[in-house]
């Protein structure tokens, strides 16, 4: 692997998340040079099975989200899997988990009982709902979040409500954590202390939300009035060319008085109205309808040069197929090969971010089910029997296949 340390090398992060946003959050950590200790139950993350076609416990999305990571298995419903853990929690830096608070409590990995056995710890508990509210116990995934957070109400627009094709709740609450776990790791290198980070799903993502979508209720004691004109419109899509399909974004006054002149509207260009953001906004169906028109008579590439030489934001949209041989994401390096002891040569998207100075380190590839365990707990003082003990017996040990969940 790379030898470039990465920023934050020297951290150690113990994980006890699964599915999606806790790991993101955690790969992220790992690509930026800390060392991440993902602590898994017996039976696995159950993302492990996702995909998983030779029935190895290692499908597309847990090689993609737990990359670089050690896999130790502990039993935390038993006192020596807790045991174990406390171990763990007395090197680590941050502790990272995804569980509603009861359970947490439950098994010893709430915040008060980390960090009265470390002081120095940043304890982050991704959960669905924040713990001072009445959700607090409600179990949450993406498309939960996405319903009550009003993001697929927004998405659906006039129409039926609709999921983002994507987990965005998962990974954008993920960076979110990130930046909190950042900030509470720069506060203990003033203060010298640990703290209790909390990062709700339903919260960020209402926040996220409201950023642009508040509206009118930005004002107090107004109802009604809030959206975003330019995201509500029916016509803001990709749109037809006479050969395919192209993204253009039309946003400031030099944009739109070169588009109509480019289309021979002058008199739009001359439309004291369109000449300002506040006029455009009260007739941006129009003028969306209009761009949909005009693009759909001539091809993608006469569209990408003229709008290219206008300065004018346009690019073809791509499939997800598309983006391995896009040129731009080949000339950046963005993709990178591991080899995989179990799995052969895979292709990841590296750190999409640069560090002039400290680079970021190519992770390994993701761990199977329980193969760092008795490295790690021997390193952090137990001895043959603890071990034993601490980890019960795996459903899926290390190279022994298993089936996975239904997708």
């Amino acid at each position: 692997m790379s030898q470039s340390p990465g920023p934050l090398a020297g951290l150690t992060v113990v994980e006890l998340t699964s599915t999606f946003l806790g790991p993101y959050c955690a790969v992220l950590l790992a690509q930026l040079g800390a060392r991440v200790v993902k602590v898994e139950p017996p039976a696995g993350d159950i993302i492990r099975g996702v995909g998983d076609e030779h029935g190895s416990g290692l499908g597309p999305a847990f090689l993609t989200f737990n990359r670089g990571k050690e896999s130790v298995v502990l039993d935390l419903t038993t006192p020596a899997g807790r045991e174990a853990l406390d171990r763990l929690v007395d090197e680590a830096d941050v502790v990272l988990h995804n569980m509603r608070p009861r359970a947490a409590a439950r098994l010893g990995i709430d915040a008060a009982t980390v960090l009265a056995r470390n002081p120095r710890v940043v304890h982050c508990a991704a959960v669905g709902y924040g713990s001072a509210g009445p959700y607090r116990d409600e179990p949450a995934y993406d498309d939960v979040v996405q319903g009550v957070s009003g993001l697929a109400a927004v998405q659906g627009g006039t129409g039926e409500p609709q999921y983002v094709r994507t987990q965005v709740v998962d990974k954008t609450v993920g960076v979110m954590a990130l930046a909190a776990v950042l900030a509470a790791l720069h506060e203990r290198s003033v203060s010298g202390r640990g703290q209790a980070v909390e990062v709700p799903m339903f919260e960020s993502m209402a926040s996220y939300l409201l950023m642009e979508q508040q509206g009118g209720r930005v004002y107090a004691g107004r109802t009604g009035g809030t959206g975003y004109a330019r995201t509500a419109s029916p016509y803001r899509r990709p749109h037809r060319t006479a050969d395919g399909v192209i993204a253009v974004l039309l946003y400031t006054d030099a944009h739109w008085r070169d588009f109509f002149r480019l289309v021979g509207r002058d008199d739009l260009a001359d439309d004291p109205e369109l000449t300002s953001i506040r006029g455009r906004t009260r007739r941006i169906d129009e003028l969306y309808r209009l761009v949909d028109e005009e693009l759909a008579r001539r091809p993608t590439a006469h569209w990408l040069r003229v709008l290219r030489e206008r300065h004018v934001p346009a690019m073809p949209v791509n499939t997800v197929e598309d983006l391995f041989d896009d040129e731009h994401l080949a000339a950046v390096g963005f993709f990178e090969t591991v080899e995989h002891p179990t799995e052969g040569t895979l292709v990841h998207a590296r750190l999409p971010w640069t560090f002039g100075r400290s680079g970021a380190p190519t992770l390994a590839g993701a761990p199977a089910l329980g193969q760092h365990t008795e490295a790690v707990l021997r390193a952090a003082g137990l001895d043959d029997d603890a071990i034993r003990a601490a980890h019960g017996r795996p459903s899926h040990p290390a190279g022994e296949p298993r089936s996975g969940p239904p997708a």
